[in-house]
């Protein structure tokens, strides 16, 4: 019993840990998701701190998985094996701006340990061009450097360069960047010598669009440059992610992440999905391909139970979110199951996938008795949970359907949930015998089917440590091979 109490617990802060962002969600606050949150990390790192630290190389959202690194190193003197490469390798992946402000929380809280100084200095090491971060990330590159006292890498004393850029005189240019802006009158490095100009030049052949595109955005506004114009010429030094934010749909669909893609949809109007219905759906389902991958096809007969009620609406900072997952669930598991053999049912009734909205209340019951009519060998639902119509028909229909309709279980359910509920320190479960992942992404939902067959309770600890054991294995191994090339 105690082992199954373990694994719940851990599986719940899995959960957390995929879902929750510390943003408001459609029912409770920011506040609450923060205060929720740093409860149960704590909850977890305290009693199972080396499980707590395996969640690194999970699916987690990058909130949670910085979150985890601050509070593994604000805590050195509980340091088990192999915590320090787990970090690393997780900071690697994570976008540097992130990196970048856990340095700056590190700072505040006065976190100045040796393995602190260890990852942050190999971090900034492995940065291919310090000097564009010391134009993009300012702040805290300049505080990561000041907290450590650590030199630049390149510069006098810390061996040999780096990369191309990591040179003695790059590394003093940098410094002299951050530490004393008015010594030089000119660098030698094209980016800060472009920031320099940058303040004073805005015209033809202005030197702002030699600038990362969130430099020299602040840059255009303030000199009054137009915006379509600005887009324009900025367009070659933004990433796809900046192009994808600053016109969406602009970069093209090809190659968009599902849910991105499934967002984008979503923010259209009525009129313009129905034009577009051809490029749309047809762009969804690439997307959906990609990550099904060599499954394609594997699933055999699949019913899915979505959730576009009012709520799946979000809030203001997770616009629709709720609902693109469900979408880019729809199509997923299109990909994935038999050809032929998929159906879905959203909680309005919708028959059109591209043309959802949120909108009335989450008939989940009367739904889930629908898709489990033909009896399919997989039943998705994605949902928040909240069953109200009539509230707790679904917990009923999926008990009755597993202890006497189905106790051979020939029929898997599993509950996907994209909203993390701060009352109850997990994601809202429907009914006790029916596993209920968090999930971030809908590229997700392969991976937390799998890891969902721990939350039946058939599966002590012992499994859940076997099974991070292996994912833990498999992303050092990875990370490894990437930073080989």
């Amino acid at each position: 019993m105690s082992d199954l109490v373990a694994a719940e617990d851990v599986l719940l802060f899995v959960n957390a840990a995929v879902t929750a962002t510390g943003q408001r969600e459609f029912r409770t606050s920011a506040e609450e998701q923060r205060l929720s949150l740093a409860f149960v990390h704590e909850y977890v790192r305290v009693n199972y701190r080396p499980l707590y630290a395996a969640a690194l190389a999970l699916d987690i959202n990058d909130h949670n998985a910085a979150l985890i690194a601050e509070q593994l190193l604000r805590t050195p003197h509980e340091a088990g094996p192999g915590e320090g490469r787990l970090i690393a390798a997780r900071l690697a992946k994570l976008p540097p701006q992130r990196v970048y402000r856990l340095f700056r929380r590190l700072r505040a809280a006065g976190v100045n340990n040796r393995r602190t100084r260890a990852l942050m200095r190999d971090w900034l090491a492995a940065r291919p061009d310090l000097a564009h971060d010391a134009v993009k990330y300012r702040p805290g590159l300049k505080a990561a450097l000041r907290h450590t006292h650590l030199p630049l890498p390149g510069g006098p004393g810390t061996g040999a360069a780096t990369g191309a850029e990591a040179t003695a005189e790059t590394a003093a240019e940098t410094g002299d960047f951050l530490f004393a802006p008015g010594r030089r009158t000119r660098y030698a490095h094209p980016t800060l010598e472009a920031y320099r100009k940058a303040h004073y030049e805005h015209g033809e052949g202005s030197a702002l669009y030699e600038l990362p595109f969130t430099v020299a955005e602040g840059f255009a506004a303030r000199h009054g440059v137009d915006r379509e114009e600005f887009l324009r010429r900025i367009a070659p030094r933004m990433t796809r992610l900046e192009r994808l934010r600053a016109r969406p749909g602009g970069a093209g669909l090809s190659g968009m992440p599902l849910t991105r893609l499934a967002l984008y949809v979503l923010s259209l109007p009525f009129g313009e999905r129905r034009e577009r219905r051809a490029e749309l759906t047809g762009a969804l389902r690439a997307a959906a391909r990609r990550v099904a991958g060599p499954h394609a096809g594997s699933w055999g007969r699949v019913a899915a139970v979505l959730d576009d009620s009012w709520s799946s609406s979000g809030s203001a900072v997770k616009r629709r979110r709720p609902l693109a997952v469900a979408l880019g669930c729809h199509f997923l598991l299109e990909a994935l199951a038999a050809p032929g053999a998929y159906t879905a049912h959203w909680t309005s009734g919708a028959r059109d996938p591209l043309l959802v909205r949120p909108f009335g209340a989450t008939p989940l019951g009367a739904r889930i008795l629908d898709a489990l009519e033909h009896t399919p060998e997989r039943l998705l639902i994605v949902s928040d949970g909240w069953d109200n119509a009539p509230p707790g028909l679904a917990g009923e229909v999926l008990r009755v359907w597993r202890t006497r309709l189905d106790p051979e279980r020939r029929t898997g359910v599993v509950h996907v949930n994209p909203v993390y509920d701060a009352d109850v320190f997990d994601v809202r479960r429907l009914a006790p015998g029916v596993p209920t992942a968090g999930i971030r992404d809908a590229e997700d939902l392969p991976a937390l089917v799998e890891i969902a067959r721990f939350a039946e309770g058939r599966e002590g600890l012992a499994a859940l440590r076997a099974y991070l054991d292996r994912r833990v294995e498999l992303f050092l191994s990875a990370s490894g091979e990437e930073a080989g090339t």
